[in-house]
């Protein structure tokens, strides 16, 4: 096809693509499905080789959040049965990190349900990064608390934290009806309070709220804008008791496509798949690894993900390795210029932009744990993976065409609880 091809090129280049061609990607048929993973595969693995980064999430405090974040199993109003339970202790946190580290895990996400941080619960969390730095050399700490005010993102970085997620999650035009008691541009603003201080930048997108083609494209052209050095993709997990618990409309083949899309728009950024990968794409699993070059291990915020040991085997089994501690994930002039100190946007890490705390992250946790790994609130999104609802499984309607809910199930190990995480 011309217009892969056309793609490819401007991929190795880091060139913008037209928002015709990031379209047309989208609207693709099944037949030329594998035509697509292998054109975005060759992008993927000219930055990133066969390389797969592993991130692990430690949920510090969940439910509970003021925030009404349509796709989230924490959110205000929620009656999804997760976990519910206050901050962890700096010991604490640090005991689940290392669980996720000794999988393999190079990150540990760090996410907390909420609006936003206290100052109070930034002194927490520096407290929690000193201790996981301390007993774990060389790990990246990633924080996502939602929505931040002067002067944190600073002290956050002063802690030794490496990077900050906060998602997007929607395009602009429609982010209204997804959440009312934030805006889209309180989201642009922590992305760019956190690249201002240093802070690696982490934002990306949940997939599957019932948005159209044009508004995946929209935000995804708006991640491109802010230039974050890792994009999260996240894939809703409906789960009941939340106001989205009727969306399943996904199929493996779209989730592709979406990735698909993503790298084409952002060829050298860190694309993770994150949370409700193992719900949408299901056996497809692998053929992600060709578009994605990072993923959480294990468990997500509020929902159960699979296995550690079935996540490094599907990696070995696709032809993918794991990135080691000593390897530098990102390609050498986005690391290299984050080491000026030029951050992580503002035309400094791909230089070719196009022109999240309770609303944080990813989406499993920015919307569904599982799914994407990390949203709690609006701070749970943790760059990952947001929980976006979170039911037991079989509660969802299953009369609902295409619903799975033989795949979402409640997390009840690991951080919160006193049985061993499924890393």
């Amino acid at each position: 096809m011309d217009l892969l091809n056309t793609l490819v090129d401007k991929g190795l280049r880091r060139e913008l693509p037209t928002r015709e061609e990031a379209l047309a990607v989208l609207a693709t048929s099944d037949d030329e499905l594998l035509d697509v993973v292998a054109a975005a595969g060759r992008v993927r693995r000219h930055w990133f080789g066969r390389r797969v980064k592993l991130n692990y999430l430690v949920n510090l405090k969940s439910g509970l959040c003021p925030e009404d974040c349509s796709y989230c199993s924490q959110r205000l109003g929620s009656t999804a049965g997760i976990l519910k339970y206050t901050w962890l202790k700096p010991d604490e946190a640090s005991q689940a990190a290392a669980a996720g580290i000794a999988g393999g895990a190079k990150r540990v996400c760090l996410v907390a349900s909420g609006r936003g941080p206290t100052d109070r619960d930034v002194d927490r969390v520096s407290k929690t990064i000193e201790a996981i730095k301390e007993d774990n050399e060389g790990v990246e700490v990633c924080a996502c608390l939602g929505l931040l005010s002067d002067g944190q993102a600073e002290r956050l970085r002063a802690a030794g934290a490496d990077a900050y997620n906060h998602n997007l999650n929607t395009s602009e035009s429609t982010y209204g009806e997804i959440t009312t008691t934030h805006t889209y541009a309180d989201r642009v603003d922590t992305v760019r309070r956190a690249h201002e201080a240093g802070l690696s930048a982490c934002s990306g997108l949940i997939a599957g709220m019932g948005e159209s083609d044009e508004d995946l494209v929209d935000v995804v052209f708006s991640l491109r804008e802010l230039d974050p050095d890792s994009v999260p993709v996240n894939f809703l997990i409906p789960f009941e008791g939340t106001p989205l618990a009727k969306e399943w409309n996904l199929t493996p083949q779209r989730a592709l496509r979406i990735l698909a899309m993503v790298r084409f728009v952002c060829p050298d950024a860190e694309v993770r798949l994150a949370g409700g990968r193992e719900v949408h794409l299901r056996t497809l699993q692998p053929l992600a690894l060709h578009l994605a070059n990072s993923i959480f291990l294990g468990d997500y915020l509020t929902s159960e993900g699979q296995a550690g040991k079935a996540d490094l085997e599907m990696i070995a089994d696709a032809g993918f390795e794991v990135e080691g501690a000593g390897t530098t994930t990102l390609p050498e002039h986005r690391a290299d210029a984050a080491a000026g100190g030029c951050g992580t946007g503002g035309g400094c890490g791909s230089g070719s932009g196009s022109g999240s705390g309770g609303v944080c992250g990813t989406s499993e946790g920015d919307g569904n744990a599982a799914a994407g790994a990390a949203a709690a609130g609006t701070a749970g999104e943790a760059g990952a993976a947001v929980d976006t609802g979170a039911a037991d499984a079989g509660a969802v309607d299953a009369s609902v065409p295409g619903a799975r809910p033989d795949l979402v199930a409640v997390r009840r190990r690991g951080a919160g609880t006193d049985l061993a995480p499924n890393a």
